[in-house]
């Protein structure tokens, strides 16, 4: 798929899938480098559509997008939204039975899931890590990114062992996105989660 030939279907599902016209802010910069399989580190405000930069690649790449976001809450929500908008997503966290992840696990192995939300925690859990290699993942997100960073209030140690999963698919897009981030915890974010030829978008 070429460059040009991306943007204009991601303005298609943009429209089809989300109900906008238009990109805002520096998403459409973000999602074309993602479709041409490059890492972003993407600083959005609260309410500024941090999301739909990785939610609309998700549905035009060939594979599975898997999101790290540390609340389930927040994650419930967008599973919920994106269930509405026809895109098929999941969430596997503390609140799944095993009956529930058993059935996301075989609508993965279908190929019928586009996302599959999980927790940090859940992210780097051995038994995760085992099944997730074998299967065909076509961009990782990592919301909450500032989480990684020592510089950061909302430190979390399990976003360190993020590189567990990445190592896993090094010609995977990555697109790691928080809110607030000055320069220093930027820098800190790329270094700890060993992003390369990853672009800033502020």
């Amino acid at each position: 798929m070429n460059q040009t030939m991306s943007m204009d279907t991601a303005y298609g599902a943009l429209k089809k899938y989300f109900g906008y016209d238009t990109f805002r802010l520096t998403q459409a910069s973000v999602i074309e480098r993602t479709l041409k399989q490059a890492s972003s580190l993407v600083i959005m405000p609260t309410g500024g559509g941090k999301s739909i930069c990785y939610q609309l690649p998700a549905v035009l790449l060939d594979g599975l997008t898997i999101v790290v976001s540390p609340l389930i809450a927040l994650m419930q929500d967008q599973v919920s939204a994106l269930q509405a908008n026809g895109i098929r997503a999941e969430a596997m966290n503390s609140t799944c039975s095993n009956e529930d992840e058993l059935r996301i696990k075989q609508q993965v192995f279908s190929g019928e899931l586009k996302l599959l939300y999980v927790s940090p925690e859940r992210a780097v859990s051995w038994g995760f890590l085992q099944w997730v290699r074998e299967l065909k993942i076509a961009q990782i997100a990592i919301d909450e990114a500032h989480c990684v960073s020592i510089w950061g209030n909302d430190f979390r140690p399990e976003y360190t062992r993020l590189t567990e999963l990445l190592q896993l698919f090094p010609a995977v897009p990555v697109a790691a996105l928080t809110a607030t981030a000055d320069t220093a915890t930027q820098q800190d974010i790329r270094q700890q989660l060993q992003l390369q030829n990853c672009e800033v978008f502020v």
